[in-house]
């Protein structure tokens, strides 16, 4: 049935409060290919508590309120729902440790028809729970496959940033390794299809996948190492659209059209098997 609209941008959700330490920061940098190659100097700095800094993507995991689609009382048909598209803008860098807070609320709601689902668009803003200050803003996209026909506007507010047809600039490869999503998952999310090999063979897959937001750092980690030499500082927006799964052992291999200083379009790919894993993306950074 279709979903409710008054309902959705009336959801009240739970403010997330969560303090992260060096621990934290480190897991999750693991868990999305830092420290693979060992002796990179400039992966160790997310990995080695001496010298720590936070790896700019973790924003993402940062006072996450959950599977909210399910827990909260949305209406929302949650066992048809697909991760869409992520965007995330930073307005200062991640400290590797520290206390936030996570606020999120519905912003916008597509109807693609009868038959055809919905886009939900959330908003979570984190920010220093000492001070008040924004740290970064991220946008989720949900793609609702059970829930379109409810009369809603029908253009996305958003529209995909273009991939250029030229070759790329540049490409890089980041491998991943089979534990993966295994490492991930302890940054917070514990959906069995990314560790339970039966479950994933149930929702028609031949083993678990990597997390989408996994996929996401994953590309956030080629970029930085690409156009920021390592530097998070630099890093300032990252979004695109998830397109194909990954799964733990395989390379992502990451296309770069630079566009201007300080902004580049990118997609991701798996060459092995000629699938492009994360597309649309955009990539913004201090030149």
């Amino acid at each position: 049935m279709p979903i409710d609209p008054e309902k959705l941008f009336a959801l009240q959700f739970p403010e997330i409060r969560q303090t992260y330490t060096w621990r934290d920061s480190v897991l999750y940098a693991l868990g999305t290919g830092y420290g693979v190659d060992p002796l990179d100097e400039r992966q160790l700095r997310f990995v080695d508590e001496a010298k720590l800094k936070a790896v700019p993507t973790m924003a993402n995991v940062l006072a996450y309120p959950g599977f909210w689609m399910r827990d909260l009382d949305t209406g929302i048909d949650w066992v048809k729902v697909v991760h869409g598209e992520q965007a995330m803008r930073l307005h200062r860098p991640l400290p590797p440790e520290g206390e936030v807070v996570g606020r999120t609320r519905i912003v916008d709601l597509v109807d693609k028809g009868p038959g055809k689902g919905a886009l939900v668009y959330a908003e979570r803003v984190i920010s220093d729970a000492a001070t008040g200050e924004r740290m970064a803003t991220l946008l989720q996209t949900v793609f609702c496959r059970g829930d379109g026909g409810f009369g809603g506007k029908i253009e996305a507010p958003r529209t995909p940033h273009p991939v250029p047809e030229r070759e790329p600039d540049l490409t890089i490869d980041i491998p991943t390794h089979s534990q993966m999503a295994l490492i991930y998952r302890l940054s917070g999310d514990l959906n069995p299809l990314h560790a339970d090999p039966g479950f994933a063979k149930k929702a028609g897959y031949d083993r678990p996948i990597l997390h989408g937001l996994a996929t996401y750092g994953v590309a956030g980690h080629g970029l930085m190492a690409a156009l920021c030499d390592y530097v998070p500082e630099r890093v300032i927006a990252l979004e695109g659209r998830f397109s194909a799964p990954v799964f733990p052992g395989e390379t992502i291999s990451i296309d770069i059209w630079r566009e201007e200083p300080g902004r580049a379009a990118f997609r991701a790919r798996i060459s092995a098997r000629n699938a492009v894993v994360f597309n649309n993306g955009l990539f913004e950074y201090a030149a």
